[in-house]
């Protein structure tokens, strides 16, 4: 189950984090700045934590430290981003948060290249 979770959330966050990537790629770095940092930074952390980390989820590397930006990223959504928000604008981000929490705990699982490194 670990597995299908892992590639399933992998995949569902790159439809967020390829987006963001062409639109640097493009030359736009418009980006909210929800902690203080700057819009360039916010948007290169973000597109760290949804592209490069999500992919590491779906190829099972590194499963746990990779969460970490991940939560880091939903949390700030959720908690900051649609703080004002009514919950349903919250509930994917909740969503996400949990499911990055239960790979932080759980690690990579069986089929992940975490586990075939370990052995």
């Amino acid at each position: 189950m670990l597995l299908i979770l892992r590639i399933g959330i992998a995949v569902f966050m790159l439809t967020h984090g390829l987006p963001k990537l062409s639109k640097l790629l493009d030359g736009n770095t418009n980006f909210a700045d929800p902690i203080g940092i700057g819009e360039m930074p916010s948007l290169l952390l973000t597109i760290f934590a949804e592209v490069v980390c999500s992919f590491l989820l779906l190829i099972g590397l590194a499963s746990r430290l990779s969460a970490i930006p991940l939560i880091a990223t939903m949390a700030v959504a959720a908690f900051y981003v649609h703080a004002n928000d009514p919950f349903a604008s919250k509930e994917k981000a909740f969503l996400y948060l949990i499911c990055y929490l239960v790979i932080l705990v759980m690690g990579g699982g069986k089929y992940s290249v975490d586990r075939m490194i370990s052995k």
